[in-house]
């Protein structure tokens, strides 16, 4: 799958959620998604695609433990506990669609999050 390709698709999942946009962050022209102006989704400038997102206490560790080819800690945020996911491998889409998700209801606020429950 292509680049373009990976994007559009995790954009399809990222903008299904409430009051999403996709904003670019600083300068760069690779897709971010927030919510209120808070990113819990975004891609890197790097040869292969791949997405970071915010991951509940723990769960950064034990994905890369479990399969450090697919996750891995990325710069900056990593130490803040995002999860980063190569996306050029076959990607399980379902557990992207979570990922995402899980890192949508840490970032967003409490009633945006509690409509993902009532849907």
């Amino acid at each position: 799958m292509r680049r373009a390709d990976v994007y559009k698709r995790l954009g399809k999942i990222c903008m299904a959620l409430p009051e999403v946009e996709m904003k670019p962050f600083g300068g760069h022209t690779v897709p971010c998604w927030r919510v209120r102006d808070k990113i819990f989704c975004g891609t890197g400038q790097t040869t292969r695609p791949r997405m970071n997102v915010k991951g509940a206490p723990g769960a950064q560790q034990a994905l890369v433990a479990s399969d450090p080819e697919r996750f891995f800690v990325p710069a900056y945020t990593g130490p803040k506990g995002w999860i980063g996911v190569w996306l050029d491998r076959d990607p399980d889409w379902d557990e992207i669609a979570e990922l995402v998700e899980e890192s949508y209801r840490l970032v967003a606020p409490k009633r945006l999050a509690a409509q993902l429950d009532a849907s």
